[in-house]
C-alpha cells in the first residue's frame, strides 16, 4: 500500500522539478530556436530598411522583451555594415489572459492525495448521504498572465547618427550597453 504513494510521491517531485527547470524567461535567440515560441525576427523590406520583432513568454518582462528588440535592431544594423539605425516606428503589445485553477487542498477529488481527501460533511437526505462543502464546488485561485512582443521597423545609416533625433541609435553603443544585460539561452 505504502509503495504506491512513494512512487507517486517521486513521479511528482521530478516532474515539478523538470517544469522549474523550464520556467524561464525567453532567451536571445532566434524565434523557433530549439522549440522555443519566442525570440526574435526580422524582415528585410528594403536594403536599409527591416522590420524587428522579440517575443517573450509569460516569465519575459517588458523591459528585457524592448531591450532585446533594440540589441536585435543594432546587431542587424552593424551585420549589415550600417553604423546606426533609427526606428520609424515602434510597439510593445501586451496579451493578458487570466488562468483559473482549482485549489488542491480542498479537493475531494485530488489526484495526488486520492479521493475524497480534505474537509467534509455530509447531510442526509433522499434516502441518501450527500457531501456538503461549506467553500463550494468551485474554489479556484485565478492569476493574470502577461505576455509581450516588442516590433519596430528600422533605417540603417552610415556616419554618425543623426544629432537631436531621440530615434536615432549609435549600433555599436547599444550592443555594448545591452548585451550583457539580455538573457541568454543556456547551453
Amino acid at each position: 500500500m505504502k509503495a504506491p504513494f512513494f512512487k507517486t510521491l517521486a513521479i511528482t517531485a521530478v516532474a515539478g522539478l523538470t517544469l522549474a527547470a523550464c520556467a524561464t524567461a525567453t532567451p536571445y535567440q532566434p524565434a523557433g530556436f530549439n522549440g522555443e515560441r519566442g525570440g526574435y525576427a526580422e524582415q528585410r523590406l528594403e536594403n536599409d530598411r527591416y522590420r524587428v520583432s522579440f517575443s517573450g513568454n509569460s516569465l519575459t518582462s517588458r523591459e528585457q522583451v524592448e531591450m532585446s528588440l533594440l540589441l536585435r535592431s543594432a546587431e542587424l544594423t552593424a551585420e549589415s555594415g550600417y553604423d546606426w539605425f533609427a526606428t520609424v516606428n515602434r510597439a510593445t503589445d501586451r496579451d493578458t489572459r487570466f488562468v483559473g485553477s482549482p485549489d488542491p487542498f480542498y479537493s475531494r477529488y485530488n489526484s495526488f492525495y486520492g479521493p475524497y481527501w480534505g474537509p467534509s460533511w455530509r447531510y442526509y437526505r433522499g434516502g441518501f448521504w450527500r457531501p456538503f462543502d461549506p467553500w463550494g464546488p468551485n474554489d479556484f485561485d485565478v492569476r493574470q498572465v502577461d505576455r509581450y512582443e516588442a516590433s519596430a521597423e528600422i533605417v540603417m545609416g552610415r556616419g554618425p547618427k543623426p544629432a537631436g533625433d531621440p530615434n536615432a541609435f549609435d549600433a555599436r553603443e547599444v550592443i555594448q550597453n545591452l548585451g550583457p544585460r539580455v538573457t541568454r539561452p543556456m547551453p
